[in-house]
């Protein structure tokens, strides 16, 4: 199940998760996770192929939906273990951001109210392969070049941007986020 919001983030219901993403789609509350390693690297995850949403294209280190009731820092805590196996060093709220985004591919949409999360990754992942089918940490200027060449999630550039000034903050001028 997931939370449904009205546009200020305020909880309203809850809906089954699939029915959630069927268009139009309803506002429901998400997270989105950046972890960097001591390089100032983005952790990006391929989502795995058994996914039903968007299975295959690469994405934000972790993203997801609190259940109802349960905090977005701890559910983005949580995902990112259960998904990837590590457990951020740091991980600090970078605001929110609400978008509406269609994927093509499956005619789902992503109509999300979500919350955006940097933090520090000082171990190697040990990705889950039902959630996650392949790993990569990236320069700001790799990242660029992989964007131009494989999918990325439709939602994607939309966190990133958001997220970018405490992307800064976390990494310094010098990384180039």
């Amino acid at each position: 199940m997931l939370e449904l919001v009205d546009e200020s983030g305020n909880t309203i219901g809850t809906a089954e998760k699939l029915s959630a993403h069927q268009a139009p789609g309803l506002l429901h509350r998400a997270f989105s996770v950046f972890l960097f390693d001591e390089r100032g690297r983005l952790l990006l995850q391929q989502r795995a192929l058994g996914k039903y949403h968007s299975p295959g294209v690469w994405s934000n280190t972790c993203c997801g939906h609190p259940y109802p009731g349960e905090s977005p820092f701890a559910a983005a805590a949580r995902r990112t273990h259960e998904e990837l196996g590590l457990s951020p060093s740091l991980l600090a709220q970078a605001g929110t951001v609400r978008y509406n985004h269609p994927d093509p591919a499956s005619g789902l949409v992503e109509q999300e109210y979500n919350h955006l999360f940097v933090g520090l990754a000082q171990t190697s992942p040990d990705p889950d392969p039902e959630e996650v089918g392949d790993t990569a940490f990236v320069t700001a200027e790799e990242l660029a070049k992989r964007h131009a060449e494989v999918p990325f999630s439709a939602w994607f550039m939309t966190v990133l941007d958001a997220a970018r000034p405490a992307i800064r903050e976390l990494t310094g001028d010098a990384a180039g986020w």
